[in-house]
Formats: structure tokens, C-alpha cells, sequence
């Protein structure tokens, strides 16, 4: 009987597995042990040219793969959960998220974007939150600087990161605190030398026609994500097209008198109305961030993600999708945007009510997109000059990690009509 019993036991058990024909990578907070490393398993799967259903809303924003003994076993190698299921069980989950009622979609992942990071070349991948969480996903990517961007090289790249740049020419603000240590000396000779290389005169020039090449590649279609000071200096450079915001410190010349009025809001692509900091001496850049008129408490800094409709709003839903609702805040040089100060078609996809300002905000330039994250690193609440690097491995979940990682994934999503 127990031989028939353990006979019967094999049988269903091989069955069971041989009907399996999906796996499926849960992305909720109790299913998912490597969430970062899951984004990297989605990566090299449509690499290989295998497309990915991205299952918005379920459970977290979970993928669903076909099923391939050579991705079982790359999951396995990264320590990445994931779970098989049959085709039933399958044709179950996509009737379930189809249906009306339900505020999921399932979208289609087709193919592996090209990824840029705009970076000087000496920069260690941890200088960067993007570069660290590529690097800790196993994703591919490539370091553009100044020559590529000038040399018309992003037509090249699907997906474009803007590392914490100042694109003013004014050295990050660090003149105050900085100005006499080794490294602010060194990195301002070597901004010198390569705007001289490329044949202007100061460094704000080359930073401005390099503005300008990024803002073009987004409105010919391409996809740019930004963080910290590269959010709003960018903004501010495209503002001053043609106009000397740097004091003599910075280029060796004074500014342009009452500059303020000359700053055209309808060139930038996210903020408006915003007064620049003149003074050299204060490390901000405008009125637009918020991290000196924040009036908060570590403990209580979180933000909420918006709640999108998948399948009326599959965009900034897949940039929103996540294990969690509220995430944990962090400052940077740029912490977070003054609501008032942001175009009114700009989307607000992360907010702390309470303080009045947007942390994740996501926009429409032509015939691409930008997405703008306030802060530094999501792990390290307040990272410092020199402070050591953020170990990933000791955050594998991070849902503030999660935010970057959706607009990496997003290019890669089969275009399709928008409904609204």
C-alpha cells in the first residue's frame, strides 16, 4: 500500500512539473527575497530576446516568464525568488488582472533598452544610486560624458540617467565648503580643460549646448532619468540658454546684471516661476528644492506613491509599482521640488502631503519622457562628501531602490496607443 501510496506521490509530483510551463517572479513584500536582483533577471531574459509580461498591481508588479531551465537557474544563481505555475494557472492570473473590476494590467516587455549613464569617466559606480543599483542587478550600461553627448552618440541608447551634475557651470555650489580641497580643485581643472578641449571658452557653455543635446534626444523619443542636483540644475541651464548666471568665482567673469528676469520658464521641462540662488556662498541652486525649507523629522520622513490606473494610465503606473505605498525619504543637494514651482502638466507620482512637496515627479517632452527623483540615495538618509558606499546587499528590497528600477524596465514596454 505505501509502495502504491509513494508510486501515486512521483506521479502527480512530475506531472505537476511537467505542466508547469510559466514562472512566475513574485514582487510583493512577503513573495520576493531579491527584489532589486528580480529587475536584473527580467533584464537578461529580454536580452535573449525572450519577451516578459509585466503584471501591474499583482502582486507588487510581478513579471511573468515562460518557463526555461536557463532562467530557473540564473534565478537560482542570484538568489531571486520565483514560483512555477501551469498554463491554467496562468490563463487564471491574466483573465483575473483583464477583468474590469480588477485595477491591474498585464503589459507586454519586448526588448532590453540601451542604457546611457551621463557620467564623468572617473566616477566609481557607487558615486551614483543609478549606477549602484545597475551594477547590484547585473544590468548593463554604458558611461556617456560631454564628447559622446556633443558627438550626437545618444541616439545610440534607449534609456538616459543623468549623474548628480550641476549643468549650470557653478561646480555643484561647493565653492563654500569645498573650494580649497584637493578633489573640488582638481575635478574644476579637468571641467576646465575638457570644455577647452571641445572648443569653448568656459565650462557653463559646453554644460549648456550639452543641456540642449539631452533635451533633443528626449523630445526625438528617448527616455531621461535624473536625480538629485541633475533634476533641477538641468532645468535651470535649458532656463538660461543664453544668459551668464555664474559669478566670477565660476567662470571668471561677473553675471549677466538682473539675470532673473532674463530666465524663460517655457524652455525647462518640469519647473516654473522659480527664483535662483544668487549668492555663490549658499549650496542651492534655486527656490525650486526644498531641503532647507523642509520642516521635518527622519523618523517621519516617508512619501506616498500615487495609486494610477493600470489599465487607463500603464505609464506612470509601471513607474510607480512597488511592494509598498509609503517610502522612506533621503536628501541629496536637490531633496525634493516645491509643488508651486512645477508645470501643471507635470505628474506628481510621490509626494509628502504634509510638507508640500513632490519627491517623483514624470512628464512628456515630444516624443519622450523624463522622470525627475528628488534626493540622493534612497539608503543613506542624509549622504555626506567621502561618506562610505551604500552596500545593496543589505537592502535587497529597497522600495526606493524599486522607483529607479521601473524606469530602467519602462523603455522596454511594447508601445501602444494611449487611451487618454
Amino acid at each position: 500500500m505505501m509502495t502504491k501510496i509513494f508510486t501515486l506521490f512521483i506521479f502527480l509530483f512530475i506531472s505537476s512539473q511537467a505542466s508547469a510551463s510559466y514562472i512566475l517572479i513574485p514582487m510583493d513584500a512577503e513573495g520576493q527575497k531579491e527584489h532589486l536582483k528580480a529587475y536584473g533577471i527580467t533584464y537578461w531574459t529580454l536580452e535573449r530576446q525572450v519577451k516578459v509580461k509585466w503584471l501591474l498591481n499583482y502582486r507588487g508588479g510581478s513579471f511573468l516568464l515562460p518557463d526555461s531551465e536557463e532562467i530557473k537557474k540564473e534565478c537560482q544563481i542570484r538568489g531571486v525568488s520565483f514560483e512555477m505555475i501551469s498554463d491554467a494557472k496562468a490563463e487564471q492570473i491574466l483573465t483575473e488582472i483583464s477583468s474590469p473590476s480588477q485595477n491591474m494590467e498585464a503589459v507586454v516587455l519586448e526588448k532590453a533598452p540601451r542604457i546611457a549613464v551621463y557620467s564623468p569617466k572617473g566616477n566609481q559606480p557607487w558615486d551614483d544610486a543609478v549606477t549602484m543599483v545597475l551594477t547590484y542587478a547585473e544590468i548593463p550600461y554604458t558611461v556617456v560624458y560631454d564628447e559622446e553627448v556633443l558627438g550626437d552618440q545618444l541616439i545610440l541608447y534607449d534609456w538616459l540617467h543623468l549623474h548628480h551634475e550641476d549643468f549650470t557651470g557653478q561646480y555643484g555650489k561647493f565653492y563654500r565648503a569645498y573650494r580649497s580641497a584637493p578633489w573640488y580643485i582638481e575635478e574644476k581643472r579637468k571641467a576646465e580643460e575638457l570644455a577647452t578641449k571641445l572648443g569653448y571658452a568656459k565650462v557653463s557653455e559646453a554644460k549648456r549646448d550639452v543641456s540642449l543635446k539631452i533635451r533633443d534626444y528626449v523630445i526625438g523619443g528617448g527616455f531621461m532619468f535624473a536625480m538629485c542636483s541633475a533634476t533641477d540644475s538641468y532645468d535651470i541651464a535649458l532656463a538660461a540658454e543664453g544668459v551668464d548666471i555664474c559669478e566670477p568665482m565660476f567662470d571668471g567673469d561677473p553675471s549677466d546684471p538682473g539675470y532673473q528676469s532674463k530666465i524663460d520658464y517655457s524652455k525647462t521641462f518640469a519647473f516654473t516661476d522659480f527664483i535662483l540662488e544668487r549668492n555663490p556662498m549658499v549650496y542651492e541652486f534655486s527656490s525650486i528644492d526644498m531641503t532647507t525649507k523642509r520642516q521635518i523629522m527622519k523618523e517621519t520622513d516617508y512619501f506616498s506613491l500615487m495609486d494610477y490606473s493600470a489599465k487607463w494610465d500603464p505609464i506612470p503606473c509601471m513607474l510607480v509599482q512597488n511592494h509598498t505605498a509609503l517610502v522612506k525619504g533621503f536628501m541629496g543637494q536637490t531633496t525634493s521640488y516645491d509643488r508651486d514651482q512645477i508645470k501643471s502638466n507635470v505628474l506628481i507620482m510621490g509626494e509628502n502631503k504634509t510638507n508640500g512637496e513632490a519627491r517623483y515627479i514624470h512628464g512628456i517632452k515630444g516624443k519622450g519622457f523624463f522622470t525627475f527623483y528628488g534626493g540622493h540615495d534612497p539608503e543613506d538618509y542624509q549622504h555626506r562628501v567621502g561618506d562610505a558606499k551604500t552596500e545593496l546587499a543589505l537592502h535587497p528590497n529597497s522600495p526606493g531602490y524599486r522607483l529607479i528600477l521601473n524606469n530602467v524596465l519602462f523603455p522596454a514596454a511594447k508601445k501602444k496607443k494611449q487611451k487618454t
